[in-house]
């Protein structure tokens, strides 16, 4: 069973520009209500996509560099990345649904 990978600034580089497979980094604060409700979607994707997408989960408060490297302005905050490109984000709640059709649009672009 594969789950989320936390990550923090210094491992951002490593795990996410140089993975081989797409990344879905998601941003969320502990004191953030919405991601309460997006992160069992998040730790699912992690479970369902494992053999085509690598999941990362980042904690915004200390990790203000690539907060601001990655321009996420709230949370929770999606971003994908493909070969180390930026190839769509959203900010705000999302549903399991949503997620899976988002994801299953970025892996098929």
């Amino acid at each position: 069973m594969s789950s989320p990978v936390t990550i923090t600034d210094s491992l951002f580089d490593t795990e996410v520009i140089q993975s081989d497979k797409p990344v879905l980094a998601y941003f969320w604060a502990s004191w953030c209500g919405p991601c309460r409700l997006v992160s069992p979607s998040i730790d699912w994707a992690a479970v369902e996509y494992a053999n085509r997408l690598k999941v990362v989960k980042l904690e915004v408060d200390p990790n203000p560099a690539t907060v601001k490297e990655c321009q996420v302005e709230g949370v929770p905050a999606l971003r994908f990345f493909k070969n180390g490109q930026l190839v769509e984000s959203r900010e705000g709640a999302i549903t399991k649904q949503k997620l899976s059709e988002l994801i299953d649009a970025v892996l098929t672009a």
